[in-house]
C-alpha cells in the first residue's frame, strides 16, 4: 500500500503539488503533471477508465441518490393527508420520515462493510431492488402499522447511495478533481432533500400520497436496469510502488462490457465484514470525522426542521396553504443549492490548488477549510430569517429568502467538510464517511421528533435563534482544526484504523 504523501497529484508548470498522509508533510520532490494517486497501467484500473465510464458510473450511482433523499423526505408534505387516512397524530406520522432518515444514516453500518468484501456493484444493484420493493410495499399499505417498517426498510435500502459514494469519488477520480465530484454528490443529496417535497406535494395533492411511493419504485427499477449495463466495479488493489512501476503487458487485457457486468469482480477475501464495522465504529474516535458528522448533521437536520415546521404552519391560517403550494417553497432551497453548486465545487479545488503552491507545494487537507467561510455565513442567517418570518407570519417571500440561504449552506458546508474528511483519511474514506453519516442522520432524526416541542416550549423564534446559536458554535471549529488539523491527524496516525494502517504501510 502506498502512503498519501508518496503520491503525487496533478501539478501545474510552476510547482509540483504533492500530498501528504495523516502522518507527514513532507515534501516530495517529482516531475511535472503527475497524478495523486498515481495510477497502474493496467487498463482495468479505474483511475484509468474512459470519461465515459468513469461518469456513467458515477452518475448513475448520484441519480440512486437523488432517489434515496426522494425517498426520506416524500413524506413531509404529506403529515395532513396521511394524519387523516390513518387516524394517527401529527407527531405519529412525522416517525415515517424521522425512522426513515435515521436508518438512511445507520444502514451504512452494514452497507459500507459488504462494499469492501464483497464490491460495490452488488450492493448497488441489490439495494436498488430493495428500494424498489420496500416502496411498493409502501404503495400497498393499508393501516399505518404495514407502512412504518415499509418506510424503515426503505430508508435501510437507499442508504447504499449515501456513504459509499465519497469512496467510489476516491476510486474513480484524481485529488484535483474531487472537489467538483463531490459537489455532483452533493447536489444530488440537494436535489431529493429541495426538490423532491416540491414533485411529492402535487403528487399528494393531485393522485395522493401512495404514489410518490410508486414514482421512487418505477425510477428505481429503471435505474437498476441501467445501472446493470453502467455501474462497473471500482473496487481495486492497493497500488503498490511494485503495482505502479509494473508495465502495461504485466495486467490482463481490457475487460470487455460483458465481463464488466460480473458481480465478482470487487470481492476480496482478505477483507473481513465485522474487521470493518469495527474499523468504522473505531473511526469517531477520530476528531475530524466527529465533527464532520456533526457539521453536516446540524446543517441536514435543520433543513428537516424547516421541511415539518412548513408543512405545520403554511397548511393553517393565515396561510392556509394546498399541499401543492408548499412544495413550490421547496423551490428557494434548491435555488440555494444550485448557486452552491456552482460556487462552492470548484471552488474549494480552486483554494487548496492556490495553498498548495504557496506552502512551497506540500498539499494539506486543512486547505480545503477556508472555503466554509462564505457558506458558514450565508447557511445560519437563513435559518434565522427563515425562524423570524414565520414566528411573525409575514409573506412568503421572507421564508422563502431564508430557505434559499439554508439550502445554499446545507450544500456548500457539506461539501467543504466532507471532502476534507475523505482527504484527511484518504485509505479509510468509505469507514469515516460512514462514520459521518451515521451521526448526521441520528442528529436529524432527534431533531425532528423533537422539534414541535421545541418550539412550543420556548416559541418558535427563540428555538431558531438557538438552532442558529448552536450551528455556529459547531462551524467555528474549523478554526481550530484549520490550524492544529496536521498535529491532529498525526496524533490519530497512533491508535485506532490509522495505526493498523501505518504498519501495513510500513511492512
Amino acid at each position: 500500500m502506498q502512503r498519501d504523501d508518496m503520491k503525487p497529484i496533478e501539478v501545474h508548470e510552476e510547482a509540483a503539488l504533492p500530498a501528504q498522509s495523516a502522518s507527514s508533510d513532507e515534501k516530495v520532490a517529482m516531475p511535472v503533471r503527475t497524478l495523486l494517486p498515481q495510477p497502474t497501467n493496467d487498463p482495468n484500473d479505474p483511475l484509468n477508465w474512459s470519461p465515459l465510464a468513469k461518469y456513467s458510473t458515477y452518475l448513475t450511482i448520484c441519480f440512486f441518490t437523488v432517489l434515496a433523499t426522494f425517498n426520506s423526505s416524500n413524506f413531509t408534505v404529506a403529515v395532513q393527508p396521511l394524519a387523516a387516512e390513518f387516524d394517527q397524530s401529527t407527531t405519529r406520522i412525522g416517525y415515517l420520515v424521522c425512522f426513515n432518515v435515521l436508518w438512511l444514516g445507520v444502514g451504512n453500518l452494514v452497507w459500507v462493510p459488504l462494499a469492501r468484501a464483497y464490491g460495490k456493484r452488488p450492493v448497488y444493484l441489490l439495494s436498488l431492488l430493495l428500494l424498489v420493493g420496500t416502496n411498493v410495499w409502501s404503495y400497498e399499505a393499508k393501516s399505518y402499522g404495514s407502512l412504518l417498517p415499509a418506510r424503515i426498510i426503505s430508508g435501510f435500502a437507499a442508504s447504499s447511495a449515501d456513504a459509499t459514494v465519497p469512496s467510489l469519488v476516491a476510486d474513480l477520480f484524481f485529488v484535483h478533481e474531487r472537489g467538483h465530484c463531490m459537489m455532483i454528490f452533493h447536489m444530488a443529496l440537494s436535489i431529493g432533500f429541495f426538490l423532491g417535497p416540491l414533485i411529492c406535494a402535487y403528487i399528494t395533492q393531485t393522485v395522493g400520497w401512495r404514489w410518490t411511493c410508486g414514482l421512487i419504485a418505477i425510477a428505481g427499477g429503471t435505474t437498476f436496469l441501467v445501472g446493470l449495463v453502467t455501474i462497473r466495479e471500482t473496487n481495486y488493489p492497493a497500488r503498490t510502488p511494485e503495482a505502479v512501476k509494473k508495465p502495461a503487458e504485466g495486467f490482463p487485457p481490457k475487460h470487455s462490457l460483458l465481463q464488466w457486468m460480473s458481480l465478482s469482480h470487487g470481492y476480496n477475501k482478505d477483507v473481513s465484514f465485522w474487521k470493518t464495522f469495527i474499523r468504522i465504529l473505531s473511526m469517531a474516535a477520530y476528531p475530524p470525522v466527529l465533527w464532520t458528522g456533526v457539521t453536516v448533521g446540524t446543517f441536514v437536520g435543520w433543513n428537516i426542521v424547516v421541511q415539518l415546521t412548513s408543512s405545520q404552519t403554511f397548511t393553517k391560517a393565515p396561510y392556509r396553504w394546498k399541499t401543492g403550494s408548499l412544495g413550490l417553497l421547496s423551490i428557494s432551497g434548491f435555488i440555494g443549492a444550485v448557486l452552491a453548486f456552482f460556487l462552492g465545487g470548484k471552488l474549494i479545488d480552486i483554494i487548496a490548488n492556490r495553498m498548495t503552491r504557496a506552502n512551497g507545494g506540500v498539499r494539506q487537507p486543512e486547505f480545503r477549510l477556508p472555503a466554509i467561510i462564505i457558506p458558514a455565513l450565508v447557511g445560519p442567517i437563513g435559518i434565522l430569517i427563515f425562524g423570524l418570518t414565520v414566528s411573525h407570519h409575514t409573506m412568503w417571500v421572507g421564508p422563502a429568502f431564508g430557505y434559499g440561504m439554508q439550502g445554499f449552506g446545507l450544500t456548500a458546508v457539506a461539501n467543504v467538510v466532507v471532502t476534507y474528511a475523505v482527504d484527511g483519511y484518504h485509505d479509510l474514506a468509505g469507514e469515516a464517511l460512514t462514520v459521518v453519516f451515521v451521526i448526521r442522520n441520528v442528529i436529524a432524526t432527534v431533531l425532528a421528533l423533537y422539534t414541535k416541542n421545541w418550539q412550543t416550549a420556548t416559541g418558535v423564534q427563540n428555538a431558531f435563534g438557538e438552532m442558529v446559536a448552536i450551528q455556529y458554535f459547531v462551524l467555528l471549529m474549523a478554526i481550530p482544526f484549520y490550524f492544529y488539523g496536521k498535529r491532529i491527524r498525526q496524533w490519530t496516525a497512533t491508535f485506532g484504523p490509522m495505526n493498523k494502517l501505518q504498519r501495513e504501510v510500513e511492512m
